[in-house]
């Protein structure tokens, strides 16, 4: 074997930088749990200091505080001897609701580390894992992953993209959120328009009861376990689909019982990873996230359902396009972007 050093030197470098990260992420996890990060953003602190804030043992705090500086996640001070973290550090790591948090996709580690077992075997019998089969970590982790973008950028820039809902909303419509989860996106319209009415579907019984609990007697709100190919109601003005569609063994099918259900000048608003319409587009660290989530959730859950498609979370604008158009929508469109999330729009 002839090996090139200064391409092995990188590759190594590489991969020491990714075993850090992997080994680190359980332990922002912790951090996360034991209030430390929260703690720590409060003021530089020794690691003393932060064990006795946080009810921890300093031992334990030293060495994970020296992790986390290694990681560029909090600084460190030599010659005072004291941690801290910057508002940019803060807002990733110790504020909740913050546009910026980043702690739930950590959240989801737990998961997929639990399930690498069942998805190894998947690998090798070509069949699919349903969604409830997951550990539970993963659905409170998608949950936080989620949320802070829908808070900041649902109802103040992905609504008002699309063409006349906004002002649909705010007199009075029906709208479906296809695909809730635990909810987040459902009850953040919910809040934003009361003079509508709003029920969250999934098909995950454990995702809607925890849902329901959410709601706390929201008048204008309910959800409802159901499939996206045959869930009841008519004449919606607005459905919602949040980073499901993809998820979905049949998406053309949900969608031509959505294109059923809508009121003639409804729309369908589908939110999904942002991604370009070529693996080589995709080839980014935006990408990888996404493509590696894929493999572990989205694939294997539409591959447990009938038809499994698998799309896949970079299957693309176009790709998308297609299966709304097979699905009966004759017009569709790219109406907002982030570095995360393509915001699409569908009309009869």
């Amino acid at each position: 074997m002839n090996l090139d050093m200064n391409k092995l030197d990188l590759l190594l470098g590489t991969v020491v930088n990714e075993l850090g990260a992997a080994s680190n992420a359980a332990l922002v996890i912790i951090g996360d749990k034991l209030g430390l990060f929260r703690a720590l953003s409060q003021g530089a602190a020794t690691s003393a200091e932060l064990a006795d804030k946080t009810g921890t043992h300093e031992r334990y705090v030293r060495e994970w505080l020296s992790a986390q500086a290694a990681s560029g996640f909090v600084d460190y001070d030599a010659e005072a001897r004291k941690f801290s973290m910057s508002p940019e550090q803060t807002a990733v790591f110790a504020a909740e609701d913050s546009p910026a948090f980043m702690v739930g996709g950590f959240s989801l580690m737990t998961a997929i580390f639990h399930d690498e077992p069942k998805l190894a075997e998947a690998f090798k019998s070509g069949k699919g894992m349903h969604w409830g089969d997951h550990c539970n970590c993963l659905f409170c982790g998608v949950e936080r992953f989620f949320r802070p973008g829908y808070r900041t950028h649902l109802v103040a820039e992905w609504l008002p993209a699309l063409d006349g809902v906004t002002a649909k909303l705010e007199r009075g419509a029906i709208v479906a959120d296809v695909g809730c989860g635990h909810g987040v996106s459902t009850l953040l319209m919910a809040d934003a328009f009361p003079n509508s009415e709003f029920v969250g579907i999934d098909y995950h019984e454990g995702s809607i009861a925890h849902a329901r609990e959410k709601a706390n007697g929201r008048k204008n709100v309910r959800f409802e376990v159901a499939r996206a190919q045959d869930f009841a109601g008519a004449s919606y003005d607005l459905v919602t689909m949040f980073d499901s569609l993809h998820d979905m063994g049949d998406p053309v099918g949900a969608v031509a019982h959505i294109r059923d259900v809508l009121a003639e000048n409804g729309t369908l608003m589908l939110i999904e990873p942002a991604a370009g319409d070529s693996l080589a587009e995709n080839l980014n660290p935006v990408g990888r996230v996404y493509y590696a989530g894929s493999t572990h959730i989205c694939v294997p859950t539409s591959l447990n359902q009938d038809v499994g498609l698998a799309l896949g979370a970079q299957a693309g604008a176009k790709r998308i396009g297609e299966v709304v158009r097979e699905g009966g929508f004759s017009h569709f469109r790219k109406a907002a972007a982030t570095p995360f999330n393509m915001i699409l729009e569908a009309r009869l």
